[in-house]
């Protein structure tokens, strides 16, 4: 990398360091709340298929069946566009005219989310269907009610067994947040796209970008590496 480079992704002046920082920064943000939302619709999806009403289990079913058999790109695409259609309408029944789109972010994550569920859900179920029903039986003979038992044994050792499935879901949703940029938010990628374009240096922007991705994706893992290790040793192995 020559001086040009350095001054180009730099922080000063003629620099774009400080809008890739505030765009890696954004592509985290999104990251996140799209694996929290996931985690919560992943954890409503293991419960479903994993209830004893067969209509309960088909819903669950269908959700997985849905989102994972569809591609991600396609997804964000028609909770955005459909999602603006539908805003539109009701704007255009209220008497506003014009064309109305919803906030690209929440939407982006809102549509994420949505994908990373379906696979949480799995991750969840099958952890679950790990679980030593010893400790269950045990936990109701002791006379534990269904919200302690499900706090002290089952929702710990679960987590204990998702985990690693959990951090490679984790490194798809970090990565699919590049996906976003193509309904307009400015995050990693959109921005290593406009400062290659403005700079004509397409190679240094977006081998800067896939630098920060994969910071971003090993020191998390470093962090999910070391929650396994201490459910091991509070759960053993």
């Amino acid at each position: 990398m020559n001086t040009q480079s350095l001054v180009l992704v730099g922080f000063g002046p003629e620099g774009w360091g400080k809008l890739l920082l505030l765009a890696a920064g954004l592509t985290l943000a999104a990251a996140v709340c799209s694996f929290a939302l996931g985690s919560l619709l992943g954890t409503i999806g293991a419960a479903l298929k994993l209830a004893p009403n067969h209509a309960l289990r088909w819903i669950g079913t269908f959700y997985t069946t849905l989102f994972r058999g569809i591609p991600e790109i396609l997804v964000v695409y028609l909770f955005y566009f459909g999602g603006s259609l539908a805003l539109t309408h009701l704007m255009h029944l209220a008497g506003f005219p014009g064309f109305f789109s919803l906030p690209s972010f929440v939407i982006g994550v809102v549509a994420i989310a949505l994908v990373s569920g379906a696979y949480q859900t799995e991750a969840f179920r099958s952890a679950y269907c790990r679980l030593e029903r010893g400790q269950i039986e045990a936990g109701k003979a002791c006379g534990m009610s269904p919200t302690v038992l499900l706090r002290r044994i089952i929702a710990p050792q679960t987590l204990r067994f998702a985990l690693p499935a959990l951090g490679n879901i984790w490194q798809s949703v970090l990565k699919e947040t590049a996906l976003l940029s193509i309904i307009g938010l400015v995050e990693l990628l959109r921005q290593s796209t406009v400062a290659s374009g403005a700079t004509r240096q397409p190679l240094l922007f977006y081998g800067v970008a896939a630098l920060v991705y994969l910071i971003m994706g090993q020191t998390t893992a470093l962090g999910i590496r070391a929650v396994e290790k201490r459910f091991s040793r509070c759960w053993g192995r």
